[in-house]
């Protein structure tokens, strides 16, 4: 009689998606599109069902970004607090899709907005992704000047997850922009101090340094390819990833 095939397990069991607000936009070019939206609420589905926890955070420049507010005129703090609101309606767009999906979901805010959003507690969000709930961390860090990549790597480290898992376009990061130069070099591995020395734009500088600090890894990879995230989190080589040079 032929013993049972013992089924693969996820070699991570807490995670951190980072998702661009741009993400969201699909050719549309600026807001959000339904059917971007729900594609990475299905892949997160596919993800959910594994049993691991899921954290997301989610960027606000298909809406508002500070920086690009500054061109115009408006105040680098208060465009940075605009940008932040605009995290809050991504996040409240990706949890209406989950919830469709019979998907538990919180979303944790770092600007209080009661009506809408749990304030971030950091003991509060643990417990929500030991019950299952797939959290949504929404209004950057709170403060102005930092990035929603800075807040990603603030609120896995805080959580305890065991990876930072960067959506992007592309399968990996390049040498240079892979969309318009044919010669570009994609990179299977990366340290956190080659990624700063090299000037890749994976994350910024304060992020890529919170990580080296926490020992946390990223792996940046293609999140329009279907199943790309369970992939990653079966253990599959996908992307880059970008860890300590002791971790080889």
């Amino acid at each position: 009689m032929n013993s049972p095939k013992t089924l693969p397990k996820p070699k991570y069991k807490k995670v951190l998606l980072k998702i661009s607000g741009e993400a969201l936009q699909g050719k549309k070019g600026y807001g959000i599109s339904p059917e971007e939206l729900e594609t990475i609420s299905q892949e997160i589905v596919g993800v959910h069902s594994l049993g691991i926890e899921v954290a997301l955070v989610i960027g606000g420049g298909n809406i508002f970004r500070g920086v690009a507010g500054t061109k115009s005129g408006i105040d680098r703090t208060t465009g940075d607090y605009m940008g932040m609101l605009a995290t809050v309606i991504n996040a409240m767009a990706l949890q209406d899709s989950l919830e469709k999906k019979n998907i538990n979901t919180r979303v944790l805010s770092a600007i209080e907005i009661e009506q809408i959003a749990e304030p971030y507690i950091r003991r509060r969000a643990i417990r929500h992704l030991e019950k299952g709930r797939v959290v949504i961390f929404a209004g950057g860090t709170g403060n102005p000047f930092f990035t929603t990549d800075t807040a990603a790597t603030l609120r896995a480290l805080e959580i305890g997850a065991d990876l930072i898992l960067k959506a992007t376009k592309v399968d990996g990061v390049y040498d240079k922009d892979p969309m318009k130069h044919d010669d570009a070099v994609k990179f299977e591995k990366l340290s956190y101090m080659e990624v700063l020395r090299k000037e890749l734009k994976i994350m910024d500088a304060t992020a890529i340094s919170l990580c080296m600090q926490g020992n946390i890894p990223i792996i940046v990879f293609n999140l329009f390819q279907t199943g790309n995230i369970k992939n990653v989190i079966m253990g599959q080589d996908i992307g880059t990833i970008v860890r300590s040079k002791a971790d080889g």
